[in-house]
């Protein structure tokens, strides 16, 4: 069983910057591609970015692109979310994932979801 760790969140003020990480454990993990989601208070998870785990490829939401930065490093199994120009829209609790298919959207096509890490944005 794959086990994912966010962490890296935290408050900082608008127009900041923060650097999430997303940490795997467990079996041998060779995920097809990876993602992030966030979750605003009553609000549904939405999808934030995802990256091939073998070309890095990468794709976003048309809310953080420019802005935010997906990337991996394979030896060290780990997935980043580098976060710049931030929004206090962007307050939410960030959430890394596993992806079984590319190109999706849908946290339906995402499993061995971590526990999320808080990003707070004041204004």
């Amino acid at each position: 069983q794959v086990q994912l760790v966010e962490s890296g969140g935290g408050l900082v003020q608008a127009g900041g910057s923060l650097r999430l990480s997303c940490a795997a454990s467990g079996r041998t993990f060779s995920p097809f591609a990876m993602g992030w989601f966030r979750q605003a208070p009553g609000k549904e998870r939405e999808f934030v970015a995802a990256i091939t785990w073998s070309a890095g490829g990468t794709y976003y939401a048309d809310s953080v692109k420019d802005r935010f930065t997906i990337s991996r490093d394979n030896a060290k199994n780990t997935v980043y979310l580098q976060m710049n120009s931030l929004k206090p829209e962007d307050t939410a609790i960030y959430y890394c994932a596993a992806a079984r298919r590319w190109g999706s959207r849908d946290q339906a096509d995402f499993g061995s979801w971590g526990q999320g890490t808080q990003v707070t944005v004041s204004s």
